[in-house]
């Protein structure tokens, strides 16, 4: 089994899910949680970790709310559809390219909304066929979209 070390410089929480997924395989047992934790940290996270009191924490729900608590602010932002606002078809920029430019920012938002994305995408884009195509019918779902684009290339 490896775990990247933790840093601290990164999201806590996916550190700590990496870290369950993984341990709990072998042992689900609270004091060895909290025992072997520590091997997974580097660095500042390590530090902090090492200064805590002695005796403070109880159990593995108090160090992992603790351990989030001190790098939540190491936490990613999360990415909204405002993100899609700022996207623009580049004059020379083809169809495929601008549609693998868009669908990296879209595949960031995690709850984007159907009609929102093809707001933004139709705003995006340069007047041409595939912008008509998408006023016409509109696309069932991201799925359909990036196919639609696809055929259009």
């Amino acid at each position: 089994m490896s775990i990247e070390k933790y840093d601290g410089s990164s999201d806590p929480e996916e550190h700590l899910n990496v870290f369950l997924t993984q341990v709990t395989l072998s042992t689900q047992d609270d004091s060895a949680l909290c025992r072997i934790f520590p091997t997974s940290l580097k660095g500042r996270a390590l530090s902090w970790l090492t200064r805590l009191p002695s005796a403070s924490i109880d159990s593995f729900s108090e160090l992992s709310s603790q351990f989030t608590l001190q790098f939540a602010t190491s936490k990613p932002y999360k990415t909204t559809s405002l993100a899609l606002a700022g996207v623009r078809q580049e004059k020379k920029e083809s169809l495929r390219s601008f549609m693998d430019r868009f669908n990296k920012i879209a595949m960031e938002i995690g709850d984007l909304n159907l009609a929102v994305a093809l707001d933004r995408l139709s705003t995006a884009l340069r007047p041409g066929p595939f912008v008509n195509s998408l006023c016409k019918k509109p696309p069932v779902d991201m799925n359909d979209l990036r196919r639609r684009a696809e055929s259009e290339k």
